[in-house]
């Protein structure tokens, strides 16, 4: 059986088992936008409004956000909403302009980071993050060698397309890309995991240099959200870090989905004790709007401005930069980082309480609200179990109930909710997790 393109999608084959509004919508759909857009699980999400962590349908039906990690605090903040509007209704023009509202912003979000890293340059989505990333470490270190992760995704320009190889076959990669498998403690063991994973990093740049291509850089999700999600154990990525400095290479961190508190703690590198020469974010930073950015050491960025003409118009605009100040502001006040941290161990032992004695939950892993629960055909061989997962996930969603899998085979459980999600949220997921593991198909599938 061929692989789908894309994990937990819909097939639109299926469309004529769906209620008439929905099969409406599709026919609507494919007329105006085309093949390539999909749509997640086999029954799709009329989403048709939403506040805080829940999505409501067409007919008013609510279901628990427990996958969008872009509107980061919630959807609709009302912080934000008033933000925005107030300073739409004074200014939005382009970066060539001073404006305070940009600086107060950069001086705000750069209080996070460690004192090295001390500029931030703005874009409008993670993509374009990842481009100037490349354009920057290229102009550094005058290679072009990159080193990412198996299954990892850093964005949809083609420049990044081609570096990401979860977007599958028909989009090759460049020849100076090589991927190293990613650093899965459940399967290599905790204790070896770190260097089994530098030194995978260091025969990736080994094997560019021999083919022609000096390192530039090492690029990698801060927990590896498309390989499975691997968190632990915490400090595992500085024989990493220093695997790629020492082949003369920049380390970037691509914090777009574990940054700004979901790992529990503002950035996922600070978990390892590391700090890296570039930092990747993106719409999460704004609770959705279009705003991204590249946090760098000051030396990589002044060898960039001698080096390359580059501008961005509305990165990091007015309007913007609002959002995000007050998507910064609510993660502070809030406790957003302390939420994440309380509320996905305690997602974790519920996780473990409802799947014990049950062979095929081979593990249960992750920081902060990314939660990830691998499902295993067999626990000595730890072959992935990809149809249980996706059945998993399905099931959910006909509870009304949001996740999403990850990993190549779709055998680990996405878990990653709005960071308000509170215990009273996860208590919902868990009850229908508990329901949907008690189902004779769960049952079957799971060889119980």
């Amino acid at each position: 059986m061929t692989r789908p393109l894309m994990i937990n999608s819909f097939n639109p084959e299926a469309a004529e088992n769906l209620d008439e509004e929905v099969q409406a919508l599709l026919e609507r759909r494919k007329k105006v936008l085309g093949p390539s857009y999909k749509l997640f699980y086999e029954t799709p999400v009329h989403a048709a409004s939403a506040e805080g962590v829940w999505i409501m349908d067409s007919k008013g039906k609510r279901h628990l956000d427990v996958y969008n990690n872009v509107p980061s605090v919630g959807h609709c903040n009302p912080k934000v909403i008033e933000a925005v509007s107030r300073q739409m209704a004074v200014l939005n023009t382009h970066t060539r302009y001073l404006n305070d509202v940009v600086l107060t912003y950069a001086e705000r979000l750069l209080g996070h980071f460690p004192s090295e890293l001390s500029n931030v340059m703005f874009t409008c989505t993670g993509s374009e993050s990842s481009d100037l990333a490349m354009r920057i470490a290229k102009t550094h270190t005058g290679g072009s060698g990159i080193v990412v992760s198996e299954n990892a995704y850093h964005g949809l320009t083609e420049q990044i397309a081609r570096m990401s190889p979860s977007l599958g076959k028909g989009v090759p990669l460049w020849p100076n890309v090589r991927t190293v498998p990613a650093p899965d403690a459940y399967r290599i063991g905790k204790d070896q995991v770190g260097e089994v994973f530098a030194q995978s990093i260091r025969d990736a740049f080994a094997d560019l240099e021999r083919h022609g291509f000096a390192p530039a850089a090492f690029v990698a999700d801060m927990i590896f959200s498309s390989d499975g999600i691997f968190s632990d154990p915490a400090g595992f990525l500085k024989p990493a870090a220093e695997a790629v400095r020492a082949a003369g290479a920049l380390f970037i961190a691509d914090e777009v989905q574990p940054g700004f508190g979901r790992t529990g703690v503002m950035w996922g590198f600070a978990r390892h004790g590391i700090v890296p020469d570039l930092v990747l974010m993106g719409k999460p930073m704004g609770n959705g709007l279009p705003i991204g950015g590249v946090v760098a050491r000051p030396e990589l960025l002044s060898k960039f401005a001698e080096n390359a003409r580059y501008f961005n118009t509305f990165g990091g605009n007015p309007v913007c930069c609002a959002a995000a100040l007050a998507t910064l502001t609510v993660i502070e006040e809030d406790g957003l980082a302390q939420n994440a941290h309380k509320v996905g161990e305690y997602l974790k032992i519920g996780l473990g309480d409802i799947t014990n004695g049950i062979d095929a939950a081979g593990d249960i892993r992750g920081a902060g609200l990314f939660v990830g629960l691998d499902f295993v055909k067999d626990p000595d061989t730890k072959e992935p179990h990809g149809e249980l997962g996706l059945f998993v996930v399905n099931a959910l969603r006909e509870r009304n109930i949001l996740i999403s899998a990850s990993g190549v085979e779709g055998n680990v459980l996405k878990i990653r909710p709005p960071l308000p999600f509170g215990i009273e949220h996860a208590d919902i997921f868990l009850d229908a997790f508990r329901d949907v593991v008690r189902t004779p198909q769960f049952r079957k599938l799971a060889g119980c």
